[in-house]
């Protein structure tokens, strides 16, 4: 019994469930955002922030209140999130599903690894190697063809440092305090951010008129999605309370593996949904990228990644 639950509970095999959920979901964003009712993105961020207000359900089973200092540091994180996931998805609008995704990919974790340098004990743990391997898998995958970077890039830099300094924060919360009590106080700060966003009256016409554009049917994919992205959300999180935060951000590249196979079948079989290009050299690129992410996975896993524990300094 104590094995299969330490299976269960191996923080990399964690992270790669939850990353293939999100880059599911992700696929669908990219349908979404081109559809009349769902495509307004500050409208679409502030429902991914409000629907994280269900985080609070777990109150009963566990919760502790930590110090300020930490309840503090969960909340921001929880801010960050927000702000960091309008970045992205912004990036995500504006281009190719792939190359947005394998972009942060390789940025993300860059990002975590250099704000845990001074604040962690291990900023990789253990895995050098197998980081390493998983982040030039992420940028391969983007040069894989020519971006307009002008446009993507600081949308990128700025989603990948929000989202590192995101995980960090999580992961000196998670030492400190048990897993619920931190994740309570993050989702409590993601809910807090996108009440914000309805203070400003041109936004909160925004948010509220492009939600009712709507069809019905474009809100219940829109909910399912939200269900599947906050269910990878989750286990992210868990994950980085049980493993290294740069090793699991960089176990994102599962994301673009999902990305890859799903836009290439949709445009395929679906290209009135979207249209990425795949000719030959750009699919040879994508497909070395992907090995990288796998032979970086079984580097980390050799390695023993799943437990890793990063303490603070």
């Amino acid at each position: 019994m104590n094995a299969i639950r330490d299976i269960i509970l191996n923080g990399l095999l964690i992270a790669v469930i939850a990353h293939g959920l999100i880059g599911i979901s992700l696929i669908w964003d990219k349908v979404l955002l081109k559809r009349p009712g769902t495509k307004n993105l500050l409208s679409y961020v502030f429902w991914l922030g409000a629907i994280s207000v269900f985080g609070l359900v777990l109150i009963p089973f566990g919760f502790k209140m930590p110090s300020w200092k930490l309840a503090g540091m969960g909340f921001a994180a929880g801010l960050l999130d927000l702000i960091a996931s309008y970045f992205y998805y912004s990036a995500l609008k504006s281009g190719e599903a792939s190359e947005e995704l394998a972009v942060m990919g390789g940025f993300a974790p860059v990002a975590t690894a250099l704000i845990a340098i001074p604040l962690l004990r291990e900023p990789v743990g253990g895995e050098l190697a197998g980081f390493i391997v998983m982040t030039i898998g992420g940028f391969v995958m983007f040069f894989a063809e020519k971006q307009p970077l002008k446009k993507m890039l600081p949308k990128i830099v700025l989603a990948s440092a929000g989202f590192g300094l995101m995980n960090v924060f999580q992961k000196i919360v998670f030492n400190s305090t048990n897993f619920v009590s931190g994740y309570v106080f993050f989702t409590f700060g993601t809910f807090v951010g996108s009440i914000a966003l309805l203070a400003p009256p041109s936004w909160r016409r925004q948010i509220f008129e492009h939600s009712e554009e709507a069809t019905p049917s474009s809100k219940f994919w829109y909910m399912v999605n939200r269900f599947v992205a906050g269910l990878g959300s989750f286990l992210v999180i868990f994950a980085i309370s049980r493993a290294n935060p740069a090793i699991v951000e960089a176990i994102s590249g599962v994301r673009y593996i999902i990305i890859f196979l799903g836009a290439y079948a949709i445009t395929q079989l679906k290209p009135s949904w979207f249209r990425e290009d795949f000719r030959k050299p750009i699919l040879i690129a994508k497909a070395t990228a992907t090995c990288l992410v796998v032979i970086g996975l079984v580097l980390v896993a050799l390695s023993g990644g799943g437990a890793g524990a990063a303490g603070p300094q």
